[in-house]
């Protein structure tokens, strides 16, 4: 086990209500973020004239700044407050998204200035992620509650990507696109606002680490150091490195279908804006499933079996969403639907159970660091899809890039079921998220 001591001896009462604010802003935040699933490829498309494959790069400008500095920023979030690097990126998030609204407001937007701002959003973004995640466990140290919360987090996900394109339509219709801008920087807004009434301060957060532990400061060279520490714990890590490796293959293909997904019903099927939102809203609504019956799989089944069968139903239903798109109309728009709830369940019983099982893994000084890799390669490999998926739009057309997205996502289960996650699938499944991920890794050291 690796022990938490300042959340432990946190009083319950505290803990809970600064979760709550944690939970409340990033509920917000994620709302407001599925008004740009629709507004954005929109915006660029019928007010900037872009074309489709250039509105396929604006998911690119948004996940770009993770190749650069996903791992930088582990070093350094390990190093500040995390709840400061919250704060600060919350902050340019409402400063960006401002921009847009003010300029297409305005008038003078342009697709590359809208290209710009959203680098600018994707920046944060990078350091805001790392901080989050890395900033939970000193709430919560006792495995079970700590899977609680990355439990309810997901949920909020989940229900905001089921209800916020269908909200979307109906703002957009009402308040046009500029206003759906608007509300996304009001609910960055919203998220500053609830963390920095956040009480709870880590300790010792600005010196965590080997290098610190050591004396060295911010010699020269620091942040080599601590991202190569970062790197080998993940990589070499019986049990993490299989469940990066899932991650980054699925999620590199997974882009390619999601960065399509707006224009594929608009283009292909002909849908409205309004029933686009319905079509992708309700295609989220598997996400809240698997989130509630991800704790229950772990009891029964440990967590090594509960990823690989998430990661299993979740591409069925990935490879189901185009050959039931093609019937064409209504018929393709419900096959899509049906086929991204069997997926959405799936990913949403696999993402709280690989997020505890990193954190509980991973010592406490390494979490940002070791959350950065993660980042790295998850949101690394959605910026490398929607370029691929920009490609294969531009060469074969948006159904083209659908099913190679999709096929592709196949190949994610052999990066899975790696020698690791194999031998911990055929010991006694364990009765919560840490115990047999920890015998496991125990007995490959």
């Amino acid at each position: 086990m690796f022990p938490r001591s300042p959340a432990e001896h946190m009083p319950l009462r505290t803990t809970d209500r600064d979760f709550g604010l944690l939970w409340a802003g990033q509920s917000l935040s994620l709302f407001g973020d599925q008004f740009m699933t629709l507004a954005l490829p929109l915006l660029a498309v019928t007010v900037l004239g872009a074309s489709p494959a250039q509105a396929a790069l604006l998911p690119f400008a948004l996940f770009l700044p993770f190749l650069p500095l996903g791992l930088p920023a582990g070093a350094i979030v390990d190093r500040l407050p995390r709840r400061t690097v919250m704060l600060v990126c919350d902050g340019v998030q409402v400063l960006a998204f401002g921009a847009i609204w003010v300029l297409a407001a305005l008038g003078g937007l342009t697709f590359p200035l809208l290209f710009a701002l959203i680098l600018v959003s994707g920046c944060a973004v990078v350091f805001f992620q790392v901080a989050y995640t890395s900033y939970l466990p000193s709430l919560y140290g006792e495995a079970e509650a700590l899977h609680r919360g990355n439990t309810r987090l997901a949920l909020s996900e989940s229900v905001a990507k089921a209800l916020g394109p269908m909200a979307a339509g109906p703002v957009i219709t009402a308040l046009g696109l500029v206003g759906a801008i608007a509300a996304n920087m009001v609910s960055f807004a919203a998220s500053l606002a609830s963390v920095a009434l956040i009480r709870h301060r880590e300790e010792g957060a600005t010196t965590p680490g080997s290098a610190a532990a050591s004396g060295t400061g911010r010699e020269p060279g620091w942040m080599r150091r601590d991202i190569a520490e970062g790197l080998r714990f993940a990589l070499r890590h019986p049990i993490l490195r299989p469940v990066l490796a899932c991650g980054t293959v699925y999620v590199l293909f997974l882009s390619m279908v999601e960065t399509s997904l707006v224009l594929y019903c608009r283009n292909i099927l002909g849908l409205s804006p309004g029933w686009i939102g319905v079509v992708i809203g309700a295609a989220a609504a598997g996400y809240p499933i698997g989130n509630l019956l991800s704790t229950r799989l772990i009891r029964r089944l440990g967590s090594p079996r509960t990823l690989v069968l998430a990661a299993s139903v979740s591409v069925l239903g990935i490879v189901a969403m185009p050959a039931l798109g093609s019937l064409g109309g209504a018929p393709g728009a419900i096959g899509l639907v049906a086929g991204s709830i069997v997926h959405c369940v799936g990913e949403g019983a696999f993402g709280p159970t690989s997020i505890t099982m990193r954190q509980v893994l991973t010592p406490a000084a390494l979490l940002g660091r070791v959350g950065s890799v993660q980042r790295f390669l998850l949101w690394g490999a959605i910026a490398l899809g929607s370029l691929l998926a920009a490609g294969a739009t531009a060469l074969g057309g948006l159904t083209a890039a659908v099913w190679i997205g999709a096929l592709g996502t196949v190949l994610c289960l052999p990066a899975l079921l790696q020698r690791g996650i194999r031998a911990a699938m055929t010991s006694a499944p364990a009765s919560g998220v840490q115990q047999d991920a920890t015998r496991e890794s125990n007995n490959s050291q």
